[in-house]
């Protein structure tokens, strides 16, 4: 009976999880969920502590951070307070190895918990990616469509004025970097509108189009001629005009033959 009171409690006080001064005895009921024996869970919690990683295994806070989306999706987004703690500790852990397994499945979490969760609690983690290393850039890169689907339009606009920032990279050799930006900004076509896309995208897709890898040139030829099919299905084609115009004075009329060439490739 003092079980079921306490779980009563928890699942229905909402304002719990936003209370940050929380007594030792209020601090151990919001880890508390009905799911799966609590002293099973509440071993798993235990790993995260920095001492524990420091004396035990070196290993333990990556593999915690490799199997939270599972244990989020066993728990369910109802008791998501009792992991939300544990998340935000191993996405500031001081490996990059841990925060790089956490980038490349943030966005299996955020489906996990849903809009409002993500927004609250992800959102920040996400940006904290966004400006880490390389290595761990790369995770939140590589499914960048996958979770900026999952937000708000107003909230997915934001990202539009830092996708400039995936150009710059901690090693210029890295070009399989820029490769996957220009993939997925292939797929991140669908979520934006023709103007945004003239604006913010197509100045990104012509960097790509002149880089020195041909791998990311023959990945952004097929960007650009997505882009132009997008805007010339949008109810405003003047902008696609204004797009295939730009084409032919930066490519078509290019003095050097390989700009002449990608502009046959686009074409194709």
């Amino acid at each position: 009976q003092s079980m079921d009171s306490t779980l009563h409690y928890i699942h229905n006080d909402s304002d719990l999880s936003t209370n940050s001064s929380f007594s030792p005895e209020e601090e151990r009921k919001s880890k508390v969920q009905d799911v799966v024996p609590q002293a099973l869970l509440d071993q798993y919690l235990s790993m995260t502590d920095p001492s524990r990683a420091q004396t035990v295994d070196t290993e333990i806070a990556k593999h915690c951070a490799y199997s939270l989306p599972g244990v989020a999706l066993t728990l369910g987004r109802q008791n998501w307070h009792c992991l939300k703690d544990t998340y935000e500790t191993l996405a500031s852990d001081m490996q990059w190895k841990v925060r790089r397994t956490l980038a490349f499945s943030i966005h299996e979490l955020a489906v996990i918990l849903g809009d409002q969760l993500t927004a609250g609690d992800l959102v920040p983690v996400f940006n904290g990616f966004l400006k880490d290393l390389d290595e761990v850039r790369i995770g939140v890169l590589k499914h960048l469509h996958d979770f900026l689907k999952l937000l708000h339009v107003d909230k997915r606009r934001e990202y539009l004025y830092q996708l400039q920032e995936f150009l710059v990279t901690d090693n210029s050799r890295n070009w399989r970097f820029r490769a996957e930006l220009a993939e997925q900004l292939i797929l991140l076509l669908e979520l934006y509108g023709a103007r945004d896309i003239f604006d913010y995208l197509r100045p990104i897709a012509f960097t790509l189009c002149a880089d020195k890898v041909s791998s990311v040139r023959w990945i952004s030829y097929k960007l650009v001629s997505e882009m132009v099919k997008k805007l010339y299905m949008a109810s405003t084609p003047t902008l696609a005009v204004d797009l295939m115009n730009e084409l032919v004075e930066k490519f078509c009329r290019c003095h050097k033959w390989s700009g002449r060439q990608a502009f046959v490739f686009i074409c194709q």
